[in-house]
């Protein structure tokens, strides 16, 4: 089996972030490109790095990347040296993969971009997309670090996505709902069943899908492939009592499926019940109902992204801001339901601000400010060039909720120096170019 290229074998010069950054940026013009072929054969290339970890993977429409969080902090805590794969970044790429919750560093992110593709180079016909490469790029760092357990977030879907050429110990599924439909299906079932692909023969399964279609199509898929299967429903929802360190009901819902999941491997993977209780309560996790105070203001990052977001949004703010009523700044992408999301959070706020997030598939601010005065609400509504000039119009404002789009919370967390800004546009990194 061929394994990971040391340092230097293929390359005489040592590559420079930058350069590897740029070839990132190259992979974005082949897009999104559904199967599974050019991953495994990739990955083959690489010595099939996956055969040496073990994988909890986690699909999902809505939960997954809080789920991932939660599980990451148990196992974390349980002494264990913990992978998390997750997608897409807020500002620098490493924050995609991650040990022990500490980001790829440049230098190890440089070496395996350039081994990896002296390793594709060979291969004819192989032209790996951004996320194709960059999935067996994590896998091959993390078999190199020799972490103990991998948390493995799909990127879209399940079935056809790239992260699926792995045997896990454990699929986890979480609410299943309509978002990249163009992708997935128009329905929540054709949608259930993409993410029910990540499901495999005799693996333990484990599900919070509440939608009735999605639920029965998730236990389907698992009898008919002789997987154990654990419903996390509204009555073991209920029953959680252990506390969470994000906000929001929805949260619950989300801990409770990660605890549940836990519990599933303790025979393969130990965890106390302390260690779980005190993971489960540090969970920590950006863009998520993130509270962040610059002098006099506080400003609330939510990375609501489709209309089951928004509505968890609504339903977990008052725990964070009570009966206040923040000033508004969103920002969407023009493939998500822009109207039915503006519903939900018009009426939250004071006022309004509209700003184009930085992405070519951003809706205008003017027409997300006509979608917006169409709600009816009677609120100040303002289109704005920028998330900077509508944070310069609210900087007299105490409480401002800036959501709509993870990638626009990703600029936020730039604009308000939560994180570095990156020395190349790493934003950038999750568009998915033109399709090939």
């Amino acid at each position: 089996m061929q394994t990971c290229a040391p340092l230097g074998l293929h390359n005489r010069r040592a590559v420079t972030l930058a350069e590897a950054l740029q070839h990132l940026h190259s992979l974005r013009l082949f897009g999104f490109q559904p199967g599974l072929a050019t991953t495994r054969r990739l990955a083959e290339a690489a010595g099939n790095p996956q055969d040496r970890l073990q994988f909890i993977h986690v699909a999902g429409t809505n939960g997954k990347g809080s789920v991932c969080a939660f599980l990451e902090s148990v196992y974390r805590r349980s002494g264990r040296r913990v992978g998390l794969y997750t997608s897409p970044h807020l500002v620098r790429f490493g924050e995609r993969i991650q040990i022990n919750r500490t980001p790829i560093a440049d230098d190890d992110l440089a070496r395996h971009v350039a081994e990896l593709k002296a390793l594709a180079a060979p291969l004819t016909g192989l032209e790996p997309t951004f996320f194709e490469f960059t999935t067996v790029l994590a896998l091959r760092y993390f078999a190199e670090q020799k972490v103990d357990v991998v948390i493995w977030e799909t990127g879209l879907g399940g079935r056809l996505d790239a992260t699926n050429i792995v045997t896990p110990l454990a699929s986890v599924i979480t609410q299943v709902g309509l978002d990249h439909m163009q992708v997935l299906g128009n329905t929540v079932a054709a949608i259930a069943a993409e993410k029910a692909g990540i499901i495999k023969p005799g693996v333990p399964v484990l599900s919070a899908a509440d939608d009735p279609d999605a639920e029965a199509i998730i236990r389907y898929k698992a009898r008919d492939l002789d997987s154990p299967y654990l419903w996390v429903g509204p009555p073991e929802v209920a029953a959680f009592r252990l506390e969470v360190g994000l906000a929001g009901p929805h949260q619950r819902t989300n801990g409770a499926l990660a605890a549940a999941t836990v519990r599933l491997l303790r025979a393969l993977l130990p965890v106390t019940d302390e260690q779980l209780q005190t993971g489960l309560a540090r969970t920590e996790w950006p863009g998520r109902l993130q509270v962040v105070v610059r002098g006099a203001q506080r400003f609330i990052l939510d990375g609501a992204h489709n209309l089951a977001g928004a509505r968890a949004l609504k339903a977990a703010l008052p725990n964070v801001i009570g009966s206040d009523r923040p000033t508004l700044i969103v920002g969407m992408l023009a493939d998500k339901d822009c109207a039915g999301m503006l519903k939900e959070l018009v009426p939250l706020a004071g006022r309004i601000l509209t700003a184009p997030v930085s992405s070519g598939r951003t809706v205008g601010s003017e027409d997300l400010r006509e979608l917006a005065m169409a709600t009816g609400s009677g609120r100040p509504i303002k289109a704005t060039r920028s998330l900077a000039e509508a944070l310069k119009l609210a900087a007299a404002d105490p409480l401002v909720l800036i959501t709509g789009s993870l990638y626009f919370i990703g600029e936020a967390l730039e604009q308000l120096g939560v994180n570095p800004a990156p020395g190349i546009d790493e934003r950038a990194l999750n568009e998915w170019g033109k399709t090939k």
